[in-house]
């Protein structure tokens, strides 16, 4: 099983619905901001797994809303 999944393009969108900066999505994900910016810049990075259902738990978003 493959612990990487796809970039998430759609992530900033989600971030911006919800109001909160990428401090803030980290803050309350528990993924670092540099890492939140790098996937809402660089659609070809890939993003763990866990980083991606903690994201999706924050946003209060399904995991597969992101991809």
């Amino acid at each position: 099983m493959n612990d990487s999944l796809q970039s998430i393009p759609r992530l900033k969108e989600h971030r911006k619905r919800r109001g909160l900066t990428q401090e803030e999505l980290s803050l309350i994900s528990g993924v670092p901001r540099r890492t939140i910016a790098r996937h809402e810049v660089h659609t070809d990075v890939r993003l763990r797994r866990d980083a991606r259902e903690k994201l999706a738990r924050a946003l209060k978003i399904k995991p597969e809303d992101l991809t």
